[in-house]
Parts: structure tokens; sequence; C-alpha cells
């Protein structure tokens, strides 16, 4: 599969943008363990125009974790456009299109998935961006606004038509936000369509190896991108991969290996920021990593790991988990 010039291995996965969630740190830990092209956090155009410092912070990528790619979003022409050209300056593999954001705060606002709702925008939007700049630009939507408005078909080649390299979709509507089930058949229809020659990539409930392949082998996409699986769970690319390969299951990936890789995630937060957003910062994934479900009574330390302020402090509850369980 190729993005522009990029050229990826056989069935490759992605680690999708998300909000606070994939930072520098938590993208290089991704990489690591597999994923074939990673995403900053979202990118709002307007703050980035303004020179807003935390937004511009958000550029910030490194060598190792190449093929990257720097996500965008907004609903002015004009600031999307300057925001590319920003953006580029600071050299991505790709930059990416947010027509798919379902959160009110962004597509309540007519940007993110709220395009949908204002479609000759979007393509024009599109088409500005992918005219001023020369890194492959791709676009991530969701299959319509609502279950009565599903118009991923047509609009897959109406993007295609505006020049991007590749398009993402998750298999949900704006309304659904993020409950009931993926519908990946409106994404396998897009893939058969002979008018499409972009590659096409799935997104939506991929939350296992099995989920990954299925993909692969029942609706055809090019590529996978994996999102809130990874939340607590940066190894899941690796467990893929394996999956994917035919290859078995790494063995040292026990339960103290993927605490060490936690543990590990909280340094890098805690020496990239400061102790207390470090910590901050780590906590959801703390909270959400699978590795500490079906241990007995763990509510009480759940909560005082929440809690925790202190390096020390989270450490030692952690710490305290390993022995429990060794």
């Amino acid at each position: 599969m190729k993005i522009g010039d990029l050229s990826f291995p056989d069935r490759p996965v992605f680690l999708a943008p998300m909000e606070d969630v994939t930072d520098i740190g938590f993208r290089q830990l991704c990489k690591r363990f597999g994923a074939s092209m990673v995403y900053t956090e979202f990118v709002s155009a307007e703050a980035l125009v303004r020179s807003v410092n935390s937004t511009v912070a958000k550029l910030a990528i490194r060598d190792e974790e190449r093929p990257v790619g720097i996500q965008i979003y907004g609903r002015d022409v004009e600031a999307m456009v300057e925001a590319a050209k920003m953006v580029e300056e600071v050299r991505p593999d790709v930059i990416d299109l947010n027509f798919g954001c379902p959160v009110k705060k962004v597509a309540g606002k007519g940007a993110g998935a709220g395009m949908l709702r204002n479609i000759p925008l979007m393509l024009e939007i599109t088409r500005e961006v992918v005219k001023a700049v020369h890194v492959p630009v791709t676009v991530k939507t969701r299959l319509g606004w609502d279950l009565e408005n599903i118009v991923i078909g047509d609009l897959a080649v109406m993007l295609q038509d505006c020049g991007i390299s590749a398009l993402t979709i998750h298999g949900r509507t704006r309304s659904q936000m993020y409950t009931g089930t993926a519908d990946w058949q409106p994404i396998a229809q897009v893939k058969a369509d002979p008018r499409i020659h972009i590659p096409i990539i799935g997104n939506g409930d991929i939350c296992s190896p099995e989920d990954a392949k299925r993909a692969f082998d029942d609706y055809g996409v090019d590529a996978v991108m994996v999102g809130r699986a990874t939340f607590g769970r940066p190894w899941i690319f690796r467990e893929i991969r394996h999956f994917l390969d035919g290859e078995e299951p790494d063995e040292k990936m026990d339960f103290s290996w993927k605490l060490d890789v936690l543990e590990e995630q909280l340094r890098i937060n805690v020496e990239r920021i400061d102790e207390y957003r470090g910590i901050l910062h780590t906590r959801r994934h703390l909270a959400a990593s699978p590795i500490f479900k079906g241990i007995p009574n763990f509510r009480s330390t759940r909560i005082a790991i929440l809690r925790a302020e202190r390096m020390d402090e989270l450490m030692a509850i952690l710490e305290d988990v390993r022995k429990q369980l060794a």
C-alpha cells in the first residue's frame, strides 16, 4: 500500500489521532510495538494560525516515530489552508483533515464531523489544502451525519477527486458518537467501488488482533486504524502484527512486562511535561488498561491510582500490584 510516496508493508495498522491521548511519548511506544503509522492529537487550525502555544506544541514530532501524520480541523477555508502550510514546515509525512470528530465542541460548531452537514465546504477545504501543500493530504471522516444520511459512497469519490492520497472511514455516523457497533459494510462498499483508486483505511471497533484480521479479510480495506483500544495498551500493535503474520504470541508480554511499559509511559510524560501534569496525562491510560481487569478487589486500588498526584506515590501503588500478582 502507498500513500503518496510512502510505502507500507502488507496489511498495515495505524494509530488513530486522539485528543489528549496521542502525545509524542505514546506515539513512540506505539511505533516501537509495530504501528505502521502514527498520528498526532488533532490540531485546531484557527488556534494554530493564532499561534496558541498549547496548539503549536502539538506539532512536535521526532524522526524515530516516522511515518507520522499531523491532523488539523476547522471550518474556515483560509484558516485550514494557512494551518496546513504551517504544519508542512515541521515536515510531517502526511497532513490529515479531520472531518470525523463527533464531539459537540467541534462538530457542533461545524468542524470535524460537522462538515458532513456542509459537503460543499468540506470539498472546498480539501481542494484548497491539497493545492497549498506538497505533502500527501488525507481525510478521516464518518459514514454520514446520521443513519438517514449515509453519504460516504459518493463522498469518497468526491474527496478523491479533490486530490487526497488516502481516506480513513470510521464506521459510525456523527449521531452515533462512539455508541453501538461500527458498521463496516459501507466501508467495504467504498473499497469495492471501481471508481476508487486511493487506499481506504477502516476504523471503528478494532479491539483485538481478530478484529483487525476480519477487517482485512472480510471488508478488503488497505489498512486499519486503531483508536480507543490502545488506551493503556500500546502493545496491541505487536499483538495484532504477530497475529496477522501468523506468529505465536510473545510469551514475554506478561503482566509484569506490560506494567513496565505503563510505568515507562508515566516516566516519559513526567519528564516531558512535569510531575503533576505528566501523571494526569497518564492516569487515563492506567484507568483504561486491560491488564488490571479481573484482579480481585481492585476497586480501591484503582481509586488510589486515579487520585495519586506524586510520581513516587503512583509508582508505589503500581509496584504493590506487581507484588500481589507475583
